[in-house]
């Protein structure tokens, strides 16, 4: 009992906001719209993906009249509530995408890499402050079984030409690298992911944007979506936009395309920052390469060093609201908070007595083959991208570019991929989506504690393309 009160205790001073937003350096908003604008393309959403897509259409054509609106403040969502682990996996994952794109993964994985490093040559070209470290990610196995799997899914890899840069660690090496009792083997994809602060990565994109003439509203949400004459027309609280082009970038938000809102629902993530660690704690546990982790299991945590050495802790519990709505309330869920801070010091039983200083929540948007999807609407004057499912940090400036491409109408590399092609299967009205959410999670946590073995329900998922397994 004392030990589960302790543990408790931790949380007693964490403010209920994410750490990311509270930073000095946050910007000031740019004032709503009123009146009337026009312009030659519009960006809906202050995210990343909204804030990449003005940049590259900025970019690929400096004359380019861009307007971005944003319906409260830029980052203020999931662009500034994530993990901060931005990866060059466009498909969530290498075993996502090899079970539904087989014939595409070495394209897609290029396509992947590539767009990390064009994501890390932005932020040295447009000097985006936003801690940017290459540290890679490891993927660690907490379960005898999960260390089985992890060797052979590299073994698997490797034959399969697809281990280039990741790398096995037994259970000695992976706590070599990171000290934890819990370690039992671990995965290193050494490139493939980078560490960054998520919030100050979208003030400044907003502030590239700007730099390049792009016209930037916040607290001007867009309201309604029609044709006008030749282009589109958006309305807002106090203005009107007029436009020859539109890019939706508002992800878990309702569409301003209704038949594109069954494709996604809102998953409600939850995460803990620490307070810094002092030296002797910080050597307790090594950590010297700084790479962000994430262990194996169905319900899994991931976990990362601030720039101030601080450990943000999240994941586990993914909550669907039921109805799918998107609502402050959500936001914050103190049995959730307390579960996350017994698993922390069950994972580093060295730090007990380390405080948690926040703790907050965020919506992610979902959809059932966990990555992006993509489309357009009113005679391709209008274009999409969403349900990036939690991997969104990276992979949203691709999505940027798939958008950007449909609008122009260009059939390129990107356009012509099965996964930019084709949509995934739409959710089901209530109650089915609820009780189907709820059975699949009921089901991973089962797996999780039975050797990994999946249910009758689980394998049905898998062979209708509706698996999960991280």
């Amino acid at each position: 009992m004392s030990r589960i009160h302790d543990r408790t205790a931790s949380l007693s001073e964490a403010q209920p906001v994410p750490y990311w937003l509270e930073d000095p350096g946050k910007p000031r908003p740019e004032p709503a719209l009123t009146g009337a604008e026009t312009c030659d393309l519009l960006v809906v959403g202050g995210g990343y993906s909204g804030l990449w897509t003005a940049l590259i259409a900025k970019e690929r054509d400096p004359d380019r009249d861009v307007v971005l609106v944003e319906g409260h403040e830029v980052g203020w969502a999931a662009s500034g509530r994530n993990g901060g682990f931005c990866a060059a996996s466009l498909t969530h994952g290498l075993g996502n995408g090899l079970t539904r794109w087989p014939d595409e993964i070495h394209r897609l994985e290029e396509l992947g890499a590539r767009n990390l490093d064009e994501i890390e040559k932005a932020v040295a070209r447009h000097s985006l402050d936003c801690e940017f470290e290459r540290t890679g990610e490891i993927d660690v196995a907490t379960e005898p079984y999960q260390a089985e799997e992890l060797r052979a899914w590299h073994r698997e890899l490797g034959e399969r030409g697809l281990a280039d840069g990741i790398e096995f660690l037994d259970a000695d090496a992976v706590r070599e690298q990171v000290d934890s009792p819990t370690f039992r083997a671990g995965l290193w994809d050494r490139r493939g992911v980078a560490m960054l602060h998520p919030a100050k990565l979208a003030w400044g994109l907003k502030r590239a944007c700007r730099g390049l003439g792009v016209r930037v509203y916040e607290h001007t949400p867009a309201l309604t979506l029609r044709p006008y004459g030749a282009g589109m027309a958006v309305r807002t609280p106090y203005g009107a936009i007029r436009a020859r082009q539109v890019a939706l970038g508002t992800n878990v938000f309702p569409n301003l395309v209704r038949r594109v809102r069954a494709y996604t629902v809102p998953v409600y993530d939850y995460a803990l920052m620490t307070e810094p660690l002092t030296p002797g704690q910080r050597a307790s546990i090594g950590w010297r390469g700084r790479q962000g982790l994430g262990d194996s299991a169905n319900q899994f945590h991931y976990f990362r060093l601030s720039a101030d050495d601080r450990i943000l802790w999240g994941g586990y519990d993914a909550v669907y609201p039921y109805g799918g709505r998107v609502r402050a309330e959500y936001e914050h869920r103190p049995e959730t908070y307390a579960k996350l801070a017994g698993h922390f010091f069950t994972c580093f039983p060295q730090l007990e007595g380390v405080r948690f200083t926040h703790a907050w929540g965020g919506a992610i948007d979902t959809c059932s083959r966990f990555s992006a999807f993509f489309g357009t609407a009113h005679q391709g004057k209008v274009a999409y991208a969403a349900g990036f499912t939690g991997l969104g940090v990276g992979a949203t400036r691709f999505g940027a570019d798939v958008m950007l491409d449909l609008l122009a109408g260009e059939r390129t590399e990107r356009t012509a991929l099965e996964m930019v092609r084709k949509k995934p299967v739409p959710f089901p009205p209530e109650p089915f989506a609820w009780t189907g959410i709820a059975l699949t999670k009921w089901s991973l946590a089962r797996a999780d504690s039975r050797h990994g073995r999946r249910n009758l329900w689980l394998r049905t998922m898998d062979r209708l393309g509706l698996g999960f397994d991280s």
